[in-house]
């Protein structure tokens, strides 16, 4: 037979005790908005007296900017809602303010709310000291992305014109053996650092996509700064750029992207041209419904769609045999397109050329 247990002796005075001794903030407030009960915790912590904290509506101990959310929470309890983990802030008597965090329950019928509330002042001062080291770290990792492309990206200019040099030289009459090979391994080493400032600017672009900028850009203006870091490999190849921009001639998009855009899509058209053929390039803007596009047409290699289908973004995804081929330069400007809300959409022919046509996203225009 289990042994009979006996009720607890004196139970209103261990409540009471339970009460006056808990460290979190209880009380039982009024659907008037006063105070009726509280523990030692509260005036402990707010630095008022009990008569100070009775005899005035407990918003005005709210900070000014809690008043409203606090006073349409408190209408949700006297609706008979609970209320669960609701934050607000206290203005202490010496000015100092308090993050307190609420669970309270109504009873109708006593016209009372029965509370408790924790002291999450800590925890927010933590909080808001990681989001500004976060923000700071967030500003200098920007910044120093923002120089690392800069840099980058204006390098290749002069890389391109010292290249052309090489090009414009008549090495036939260049008898020393010494030298020629000197003047080769200068041509490989100049071409290898513009491959590698061009792998690291496409780097950057693609790590920086989810917090890209947009802005109103100047379709003319962007494609000028782009043609005058490959002038030589535009003059060399002697690519024809045929631009009309009359009918739309700004955007809103962003800037390193659409500068990425067309420096990868005239390079594949002045690498991929058809053998014989110098590369003619038609670039246009146009007002389809409502949505700006982008035409940008070549008279290059082309692609059998039926072959690549799909497969014509993806990364490292090649459809010729070009040394210089890496399958890269398409998957960014899809990429760069598709991150703000746009589509490119293609059609080739082999050896007729392609035509990519880019639609910007609609609120973005």
């Amino acid at each position: 037979m289990a042994e009979k247990q006996n009720p607890i002796p004196n139970s209103n005075y261990i409540f009471e005790h339970f009460f006056e001794l808990s460290a979190d903030l209880l009380c039982i407030a009024g659907f008037d908005g006063f105070f009726k009960k509280i523990n030692p915790a509260v005036s402990q912590l707010l630095g008022y007296t009990n008569e100070e904290l009775f005899s005035r509506p407990i918003n005005d101990f709210v900070y000014h900017e809690d008043k409203d959310i606090t006073a349409k929470v408190r209408n949700q309890l006297h609706n008979n809602k609970p209320l669960f983990h609701f934050e607000n802030r206290y203005v202490t008597k010496n000015g100092e303010i308090v993050w307190l965090s609420w669970t309270s329950m109504p009873v109708e019928d006593e016209k009372l709310v029965y509370a408790i509330a924790k002291n999450i002042t800590h925890t927010k001062k933590i909080e808001e000291e990681r989001n500004q080291l976060l923000k700071k770290i967030t500003t200098i990792n920007s910044d120093l992305k923002k120089l690392s492309f800069t840099s980058s990206h204006d390098l290749r200019s002069p890389v391109n014109n010292l290249l052309s040099i090489f090009d414009l030289l008549d090495i036939s009459k260049i008898e020393d053996s010494e030298t020629l090979e000197f003047i080769e391994m200068m041509k490989i080493a100049c071409e290898t650092l513009k491959q590698t400032l061009n792998d690291y600017v496409d780097v950057l672009i693609m790590e920086d996509r989810t917090i890209a900028q947009i802005e109103e850009l100047d379709l003319n203006e962007c494609l000028n700064t782009v043609t005058r870091s490959i002038n030589s490999l535009i003059q060399n190849s002697k690519t024809v750029i045929n631009v009309d921009f009359s009918e739309i001639e700004k955007i809103n998009f962003n800037k390193a992207y659409l500068e990425s855009i067309y420096l990868n899509l005239i390079t594949n058209s002045i690498k991929y041209a058809q053998p014989g053929h110098s590369p003619v390039i038609s670039i246009s803007s146009r007002d389809n419904d409502g949505i700006n596009q982008l035409i940008f047409s070549d008279n290059g290699s082309g692609f059998d769609m039926k072959m690549v289908k799909d497969k014509i973004f993806g990364l490292h995804q090649k459809f010729h045999n070009h040394i210089d081929s890496k399958g890269i330069g398409l998957y960014l400007v899809n990429s760069h397109i598709t991150s703000l809300g746009g589509k490119i959409d293609v059609e080739s022919t082999i050896n007729k050329g392609t035509t990519f046509t880019i639609s910007f996203k609609k609120e973005l225009n």
